[in-house]
């Protein structure tokens, strides 16, 4: 009998990055795997030979999410290798790397995450997504910098709802909640959930799923096995390995972020900022 296959999609969220294990990223959907199914208490036959299943990992766990992921990795790169592997389960969670681009088309968005979606609900697997917060609220930016941002989400989120009802996905509101401004629940870059945030939206899924009767195994715990970083080493961090990354985001984005501001600041004194949301 073949295990439960779970194939996660997406970007560095999904990779797991701010979970730190090892040499890599554990992450959210990792913590979920060993949940979805619960070891069978009886005796299994493996070739001839028979074996207990409780030694046996029921959820056969393939992470394809990359960092740096935009929908459109998802739908070119991803989609065809997450096809090939039929999974049961498969979570598409991505978006907020195109809000951070100075390519951002909303059209285009929406019309990656349906094709991936439709496409797994045409195999049957069970989708799993996520609406997400804002990336200028979770990096603490100032007003007129956050707004943009902000307003790019919730079209996102819109989107993501939409397709969701659409396909029947089981969604996840990660855009809000208590999680959000407790600082424990993220990473040193503020942009990624620590180990803490990872293993909350890995206990909301599970709920989820449980709920729905369709995960039958232990619901993962909200408590780190890892001590916190430390201040300093949350400092020296951003002083190595995070200045690669502000420094590709600002290269990128930084331009048109302070064009959108500018037109943000002309529409609020005109009282017209509501055309922006519109146009959204």
């Amino acid at each position: 009998m073949r295990r439960v296959r779970f194939v996660a999609l997406g970007d560095s969220l999904t990779e797991g990055v701010g979970d730190p294990v090892g040499e890599g990223w554990r992450g959210w959907a990792a913590l979920l795997a060993h949940g979805l199914v619960g070891k069978a208490e009886e005796a299994m036959e493996s070739e001839g030979t028979v074996e207990s299943a409780g030694a046996v990992e029921p959820v056969e766990f393939i992470n394809l999410a990359v960092s740096g992921a935009q929908t459109r990795d998802v739908l070119e790169r991803q989609l065809p290798i997450g096809l090939e592997l039929r999974p049961d389960v498969v979570s598409a969670v991505v978006g907020i790397n195109d809000t951070l681009r100075c390519t951002f088309d909303i059209h285009a968005v929406a019309a990656r995450l349906d094709t991936v979606y439709g496409a797994f609900a045409a195999q049957g697997a069970v989708l799993l997504t996520a609406c997400l917060p804002d990336p200028g609220g979770t990096l603490g930016l100032p007003g007129a910098l956050a707004r943009p941002l902000a307003r790019r989400q919730r079209a996102v989120n819109a989107v993501v709802h939409a397709l969701s009802e659409r396909y029947g996905a089981v969604h996840l509101h990660a855009a809000e909640g208590d999680w959000l401004t407790d600082r424990a629940m993220w990473s040193a870059d503020r942009l990624h959930p620590g180990e803490r945030g990872h293993r909350q939206l890995a206990v909301r899924f599970h709920a989820l799923l449980a709920g729905a009767g369709l995960a039958t195994g232990s619901a993962p715990s909200p408590e780190p096995d890892f001590p916190e970083p430390t201040t300093s080493a949350s400092l020296w961090w951003l002083a190595t390995a995070g200045t690669g990354w502000v420094a590709r985001r600002c290269t990128d984005l930084l331009p048109q972020l302070l064009t959108l501001a500018a037109a943000e600041m002309r529409h609020r004194a005109r009282g017209t900022s509501a055309r922006l949301d519109l146009r959204a």
